[in-house]
């Protein structure tokens, strides 16, 4: 046995011999899965609203460790999957509703116009590609850049290869630029909405004021990293009447109309920054969604849902806040990353780039913003869902009190979070049990 092991395997022993076992594990069992759930100390009392008098108290004194542990409802896969699957499925079925119905939106919006939209970043630098066993970039007659790198790759590299996103010359690739974009493509997002609700009143021969009284754009969006660390969107975005999904479009609101406008307004907006002006990519991708075929409401769902839980860790950097006095050499980061990472910290001490906070983006690679958002006619929304998903479970468990005659009063404190590694051991047997459909 491992020398590292002993410690985990004795701490696991003790768990399962502890009196207290099973009121635990009802407490792991209930976290789902969570790898770090919140740890909290506390109590609640229920007392008759008329009277005063206590009817009933709650304390975590009694519970395994004196704490009640809860689910940590992160988003991000790399700190918790468990958590970050309950987000994913979340907003798979906030878009799904959408584009189908249902969660509050007629399923007459199925016949509404959409859109499956790819707004990319410009390129800062020649990378290393995935081609489907293409070379990456050959190039013949490929002459020395100024650092004395030759600027091609034959190499047919693999989706896997670690190399994937790496310039071909560090020196010579536009670090600013990527971290510049990253932290102005909100603003790209929100110029372009507007521009493509200029050009729909254009067409139509309306004045922008008007335009609410025919026609609404919804949309819903989700960021994802290149390998290369810079951002771009996936996003659905769906006409409607006015009002929302439940009056359709006017006859002239087509999805030729809307994918026509959807070029035009990507290719018009900019963002003047820093001495530069940053626009969206050539690569502009628009297809219609249909109720048949490869992109279905189905399909656009899961794909969308599925980089909700994704950040710039894919990248090959971290996925917590860097301080400023860390060693960036001694970070388990790419090399890439960390010239993207040392790049945010110097541009972050120019005056005129203090406002997008660089410093504290730093491990996003300068991006701020949202990972996944929505237009608030679009379909549902994340806390009705979870308030749905909560009074469920209270239906499972069962009330105490009539909620009416009760008062209420709690007092919680934070005490940690995680688990052992003995009890991560025990954690991961019990809701690996569950998502099999064994006992529970």
């Amino acid at each position: 046995m491992a020398t590292d092991l002993k410690p985990a395997i004795a701490e696991l022993i003790t768990r399962l011999n502890d009196p207290g076992y099973d009121r635990w594990a009802g407490q792991i069992r209930r976290t789902g899965g969570c790898r770090q759930p919140i740890h909290l100390r506390g109590h609640v009392t229920h007392a008759d609203r008329a009277t005063g008098r206590r009817l009933h108290t709650y304390t975590t004194a009694t519970e395994p460790d004196g704490i009640l542990r809860v689910p940590c409802k992160t988003r991000r896969a790399s700190r918790c999957p468990a958590c970050a699957e309950t987000y994913r499925a979340d907003t798979y079925h906030l878009i799904r509703a959408g584009l189908a119905g249902g969660k509050g939106v007629p399923e007459t919006v199925t016949g509404h116009p959409a859109l499956f939209l790819t707004l990319t970043a410009p390129s800062f630098g020649v990378v290393h590609s995935h081609r489907n066993n293409q070379p990456c970039h050959p190039r013949r007659d490929a002459q020395p850049c100024p650092h004395g790198r030759t600027m091609s790759c034959t190499a047919r590299h693999s989706a896997t290869d670690p190399r994937l996103g790496e310039p071909l010359c560090p020196d010579c690739y536009d670090h600013t630029g990527t971290v510049l974009f990253n932290a102005v493509a909100p603003e790209l997002w929100r110029r372009f909405t507007e521009a493509l609700r200029r050009r729909l009143a254009r067409a139509a021969a309306l004045p922008i004021s008007a335009l609410r009284d025919h026609l609404t754009t919804s949309f819903a969006k989700v960021a994802e990293y290149q390998r290369r660390g810079v951002v771009h969107f996936h996003a659905i975005i769906r006409l409607d009447g006015p009002g929302g999904p439940a009056a359709p479009p006017p006859a002239w609101a087509t999805t030729d109309l809307l994918s026509d406008a959807v070029r035009q307004a990507a290719h018009a907006v900019t963002v003047p920054i820093h001495g530069r002006t940053l626009r969206w990519g050539t690569q502009l991708d628009t297809r219609p969604i249909t109720a048949t075929g490869a992109l279905t409401d189905t399909a656009v769902a899961a794909y969308l849902a599925k980089y909700a839980t994704k950040a710039a860790e894919t990248t090959g950097t971290l996925d917590r806040r860097i301080n400023r006095l860390e060693d960036l050499t001694a970070l388990p980061v790419r090399d890439h990353a960390r010239r993207l990472i040392a790049e945010c910290l110097r541009l972050a001490d120019l005056d005129d780039l203090a406002h997008l906070r660089l410093t504290a983006w730093a491990h996003m690679l300068g991006f701020r913003g949202h990972f996944a958002t929505k237009s608030r006619r679009y379909s549902t929304t994340m806390t009705r869902l979870r308030t749905e998903r909560l009074d469920h479970m209270r239906q499972q468990a069962g009330h105490l009190f009539d909620e009416d005659t009760v008062l209420v009063i709690a007092h919680w404190r934070y005490a940690g979070k995680g688990l052992s590694p003995g009890d991560q051991i025990i954690a991961t047997s019990l809701t690996a049990q569950r998502s099999r459909g064994g006992p529970s």
